[in-house]
This record gives C-alpha cells, structure tokens and sequence, in this order.
C-alpha cells in the first residue's frame, strides 16, 4: 500500500524551516569578575526561552541536588567540566546555541578568573556583542576594566552593562545608577565605546528574559528582548574584498581554482581582482562550490574562485580588491594580550600566524603596556600573563596585513612558541605605516640576523676531529642552518667575527677531542647539544611551503 504523503503539512514544515534558516544570527560573549554570574545569566536565558531540553533539565537538577543546592543551578547548563562543577566556576570557553522567533544565536560563555583572562579574549573575538556583568555588591572591578578593555581592542561594537544581583540589595534604584556612572567614567577612558545598561538578577529571572515586576523604576526592555532587536550590522560584508588563498585545486588540465574563506567583502563573476604578492590582475571567471557555482559570495563563505587569466598564485597568496589594497609590510604595531605564563622575552625568536600564513617573527619593542588599574599606558620592558601592550613587530618575510579595526580577519594574528606551537599572544594590528627607517645607515642587529637564518650564531669546537666536524656540517646544512666548517689555523677573532654575522663555525683543532670515537655518534650528541642550548629553538617546526 503506498503511503500517504500529506501535503499541505510537508508544505507548512518546509515553510516553517525556511523560515528558520532565513533568521539572522547574532554572536555574543559574557565577560566580567569571577562569580559575577555569567553561567546562571546564560542558564538563565536558555530556561525561560524554553531552549532547554527535559533530559538536560533532568541532568543539571541532579546535579545540584549532588551538591546540595534546593534549587536548579542553571549554571551547571554551561558548566560541563567537572572541575568547573566541583569549583563552581568557569574555566574553559562555552559555546551554547538558541534561537527565537525573530532571531538565531551563538552565546560564548567566558571564564572570570584573571588566570584565564586568555579564554575570554578567545570567546570574545568572534563576537558582534558583549554582555559584561557586574556584581551589584561589589561594583567595577579590576576584572571588569581589564574585559571592557579587550572588547574593546578585539572591535565589538557594542556592549550591554548588565548589574546582576540586584536581589541582594533589594532592587535598589541608587545601587544600579552609581555603578553605571562609575563605570560610564571607565567606558569614557576606554574610548569610544556604544553601550547598554540593564539591572538583573540572573537567579530570579528579572529583566533577564521577561520584564521584572520588583524594579518598576526601569523602563527599558528586558535583555532578551534588546538581544532580538539590537542592530549589529557586520562590516566584514561592507569591507573591501579580501580572499586568503588556502589551497590551489588543480583537478585536471581544464581547471585551475584558488580556495579560501573570503575574510572581507564581495565578489561577483566578471569581478576585477588583484593577486598579491604577484602583483598581476584579474577577472573572477566562476564562484565554485560544492553545490554548484554562485552569482555572488561574501564574507564569511568559504568558495573557490577561478580566474580569466593564468597566474601563479600558491597557499598563503591573497586575493584583493584591486582599488583598496592592504599593506604589504614586514613591520607594524599591534596591540597584543599576552597569554603565556613566561613573560616576553625579546630576545626570543617567535613565529606569527597571519591569515594561512606562519612567519617566523621578532618582537622589536614594546611601545607600552597599559595600567588596568588607571586605564592609562606608560613604558615597559616586557610584558606578563593576562598583560595587555602595543607591540611593534618584524616578521620574516612580508604579510598582507589592515588594521584591526577595518579588517578582524587580516588585522588579527596570533604568536606561537615554536617548541611547543602553544598560543603565547593575541595581537591586533593598529599601525601599518609606520616611520620609514634608513636602513642603510643601521649596523645589522643580532636579531636580523637570527630571523634571517633562523638561529643564533656559534661556535662549535670538534677537536682533531674533522670528520665529526664534517658529519656535523652536513647535519645543521639539511636542517637548514647557516654553517661552515674553518681551517684548523683560523684564528679566534675571526672565528668570533663569523659567529657574530650568525653563522654556525664549526671549528676543528689539534687538541685532542673527548667526543665518542664513533664519528656519527659524536656529530648527533654536538646537535642535541645545540638544541639544548637553544641555538636551534625553532628550527624544522614550520610546515612544509611556510615560513621561510
């Protein structure tokens, strides 16, 4: 018997999900002191709006029964860690996704503690929002100018002061209005800075997703009702096109397409395009995907674009709006959050994410560091965990960069231990044209040197054993190095003017040498001795066709 397909339902279903997926999106972060309530507001949220489902429910009033608590914990909806349960604090980033009937949206809940500042800086730097919470009893903290600060640095546009806890204080009208003058002041220090005050009590549910009954002194809407309205207008669609090249696909003699996620802009068929480093224009001839080709693309799709003209464009290559070109520079100025438990050392080679691209890089100067304390930046040598500074920095080998505030994507980078590849900085470019420097009239510095050959000179005493000497050379030259074997009568300031320039000197002699009468043996101890030194810190970590 063939079954019955009811039409006018499948019809309104189908209706039902179009509209679904037509609703616009919205990225928010929470951000605030430890403790300030940043999972119950979110918890909070999710429950009222009915985004919770019964198993969850079932889950997290188990789980406060466990610890004692006579109430649900709606934190414990974000909360999933079992460190963060049995702490009762955040640690790692939350994403949690609901929508309403007007609009989609991703929420990033973010850790409070200081020691995890770096978790917050990786929520907020997707975000078209940010709620920062305050504690209505203890009012602006350190925390909290340190969080305004980095939304601020990372662009979000705007920012929602939501004073939670308004319960403890009985909903006191003057407790709310001195902490948003005071941290009106903090805003006005900050720069310019869009936001929007709301008293709460993420605990009770007041003016968190319907209106509170207890504070009828505020007029305004309740917070999920300003979530849903709120105009965040994406300038990455506005901006002038960018397409980082990923991957060039070569599938046959017909085809030849560059693909990437476009950071900024649009792009159409018949599109004139610029290909950096190249130099050389184009028109765009097709916008393929998957699932066919496309009459337009933007930010953020992810497409594959072929060209009208033949152009040698590889992995790490870019694709721009010919009229508004990046700077092409080796050097800028960023503001940077640090977020490694080792404090800058500029002596330190690093490498520089950008965009596809990993260059090895240096740290010239540190330019300031701000005082979270007085919101004001003064001098400084390095900078430490949670530190926020302008840095300016050099890289290896020239980077297509814009200023953050135009571009997140191409403004943003990263900093990398090149031992460990763990994250150590965020950065934010402010500055692309900076004062042009006579090079000709400066000596070449140490750490030129060092990010040209990719380590720190050296000399290295064989002994009579030339032959370990040899094996040596050849070892360091196929993992990249600098390195020269000397005659046995150079003398010493020669031997320390090379080192100087960065060359590994490998330097036999008449001495007797204590090394393993196994030649092989001896050059692969010599090796692991310069590594251990950290003459060869980062060296053979770059992937193969990055860095330099």
């Amino acid at each position: 018997m063939a079954a019955h397909v009811d039409t006018p339902l499948l019809s309104a279903t189908e209706a039902l999900l179009a509209q679904d997926q037509n609703k616009d999106l919205l990225r928010f972060t929470t951000a605030g002191s430890v403790d300030d309530g940043k999972s119950t507001l979110i918890g909070r949220l999710l429950y009222d709006s009915r985004n919770v489902f019964e198993d969850q429910i079932r889950s997290v009033a188990k789980a406060s029964a466990t610890r004692g608590n006579g109430n649900l914990d709606l934190s414990l909806l974000t909360d999933g860690l079992r460190a963060e349960r049995e702490q009762g604090i955040t640690i790692d980033v939350a994403y949690r996704y609901f929508s309403t009937a007007r609009r989609k949206f991703i929420i990033a809940d973010t850790p409070g503690h200081e020691q995890y500042t770096r978790n917050m800086a990786t929520g907020a730097s997707t975000a078209d929002l940010a709620i920062l919470l305050i504690d209505a009893r203890y009012g602006v903290l350190p925390q909290s100018r340190r969080h305004a600060c980095i939304a601020n640095l990372l662009g979000i546009p705007r920012l929602i002061v939501a004073v939670n806890k308004m319960d403890i204080p009985r909903y006191d009208e003057a407790v709310f209005r001195r902490i948003q003058e005071d941290f009106t002041r903090v805003l006005a220090q900050i720069g310019e800075v869009s936001a929007w005050f709301v008293p709460i009590s993420a605990l009770k549910g007041d003016n968190v997703v319907h209106p509170s009954m207890a504070m009828p002194w505020f007029e305004g809407p309740s917070l999920l009702e300003y979530l849903e309205k709120v105009d965040v207008v994406s300038s990455a669609v506005t901006a002038p096109f960018r397409l980082p090249v990923q991957y060039c696909i070569r599938p046959n003699q017909d085809f030849r397409g560059y693909a990437g996620q476009i950071s900024a802009g649009t792009v159409r068929p018949g599109d004139e395009v610029l290909a950096l480093p190249a130099m050389r224009r184009s028109r765009v001839k097709t916008i393929t995907t998957f699932d066919g080709d496309l009459p337009v693309a933007f930010a953020p799709m992810s497409v594959t674009l072929t060209l009208e003209d033949e152009i040698d464009i590889s992995r790490g290559d870019m694709l721009v709006n010919p009229t508004a070109v990046p700077t092409v520079s080796r050097v800028f100025e960023a503001d940077v959050v640090w977020m490694s438990e080792q404090a800058l050392d500029r002596t330190r080679p690093l490498l520089l994410k950008h965009t596809v691209q990993t260059v090895k890089a240096n740290i010239e100067a540190v330019v300031n560091r701000l005082n979270i304390e007085t919101l004001e930046t003064g001098p400084a040598e390095t900078l430490e965990l949670n530190a926020i500074g302008v840095l300016r920095i050099r890289t290896a080998k020239p980077l297509y960069i814009d200023r953050y505030q135009s571009n997140r994507t191409t403004g943003s980078f990263i900093l990398l231990d090149p031992l460990t590849n763990a994250t150590i900085a965020a950065g934010m470019v402010r500055r692309t044209h900076l004062p042009e420097r006579h090079l000709a009239e400066e000596p070449v510095t140490a750490a030129e040197r060092q990010l040209r050959f990719g380590h720190t000179g050296a000399i290295v005493r064989t002994g009579n054993r030339a032959d370990v000497a040899r094996l040596l050379e050849r070892r360091l030259f196929d993992h990249g190095c600098a390195v020269v074997v000397v005659p046995e009568s150079m003398p010493d300031c020669a031997l320390e003017a090379l080192r100087a320039a960065g060359l590994l000197v490998l330097a036999p002699g008449k001495t007797p040498s204590p090394l393993n009468a196994d030649p092989e043996r001896a050059a692969e101890r010599l090796f692991e001795d310069l590594e251990k030194a950290g003459t060869l810190a980062h060296l053979g970590l770059l992937e193969e066709g990055e860095g330099i």
